[in-house]
């Protein structure tokens, strides 16, 4: 299945490239010059999340950001269970690619949401290749929270999987709630044209269920991420009102594996820190990696 749909240019001014991996076709965005930044989304959201991020960095840094396969303008393929381990699979392997071409040597990975653990999971494979990892209210690790336990049973229940299915509730409900200013209405067609019906939402709808699902990967990464990755130089982009990753059970955690880092509070940022502070997240990318 694919997306029909044309992004406003004046909001997402950007050329879209794609990447046949082995599972199906992705797209993805590769603009600027300079030493490359990619960028992994999480739910419900795509690369549209990170647009005013790149065009604050794309001066000075390539930015990458694919959308993973069931999200965004990507394919939804037949047969892919849209598992966390299924998405880092392919964009490694189009990392892989983009490195083969050439110039993906040293780059640095943001993450944010479920961008976290996908971030994560392709740069322990790829440790040599890091030059620093940027990480912003996500996580890597079996989730300990009560809380989040509960979200994922209840987000993986059939009344709420129905809602996410038929009722686009993660992008009419969790995208409102995740971001402390309201979005134009431009801006909240861009999520939800992504999604148009039940068979393109399936890669949404199995998100919450990854959580507790993806446990083996999550304990792998905890493992692998402080060993492999945590003398990287990191950076910490925290929207101190996030419900779902709130900094006193997050961040000592993201210290302790990362112990060169440096840590930017967004004081009114909510979840999608991305649409609530973009100018100081570039900022504190430019400010750390620049």
């Amino acid at each position: 299945m694919t997306i029909d749909f044309l992004p406003d240019p004046t909001l997402y001014p950007f050329e879209s490239r794609w990447f046949d991996s082995s599972r199906g076709r992705v797209h993805y965005i590769d603009e600027g010059d300079g030493p490359p930044i990619l960028f992994c989304h999480g739910n419900p959201t795509w690369s549209f999340l990170y647009r005013d991020i790149i065009k604050a960095l794309r001066h000075r840094f390539r930015c990458i950001a694919p959308d993973y396969l069931g999200f965004g303008l990507s394919e939804r393929p037949a047969g892919f269970g849209y598992t966390i381990e299924e998405h880092a699979r392919v964009v490694g392997e189009f990392v892989d690619h983009l490195t083969a071409e050439g110039g993906l040597d040293g780059f640095l990975t943001v993450g944010q949401d479920w961008g976290g653990p996908v971030s994560m999971a392709v740069a322990v494979e790829r440790a040599d290749r890091i030059r620093g990892v940027v990480l912003g209210n996500t996580w890597f690790w079996p989730t300990d929270v009560l809380t989040t336990k509960i979200f994922s049973r209840v987000m993986s229940s059939p009344p709420m999987q129905y809602a996410i299915l038929h009722r686009n509730f993660f992008v009419e409900r969790m995208i409102p709630a995740g971001t402390a200013r309201r979005l134009s209405p431009a801006v909240m067609e861009h999520y939800r044209a992504v999604q148009p019906d039940p068979d393109a939402r399936r890669g949404v709808a199995e998100m919450p269920k990854q959580i507790l699902a993806a446990h083996p990967l999550l304990e792998r990464l905890g493992r692998e991420v402080p060993a492999k990755l945590g003398g990287k130089p990191a950076l910490f982009v925290w929207g101190m009102k996030d419900f779902a990753f709130r900094p006193g059970p997050s961040l000592p955690h993201m210290r302790a594996s990362f112990p060169d880092h440096v840590l930017v509070e967004l004081p009114n940022a909510r979840h999608f820190i991305q649409e609530d502070a973009p100018d100081e997240i570039a900022a504190a990318i430019l400010d750390r990696f620049g």
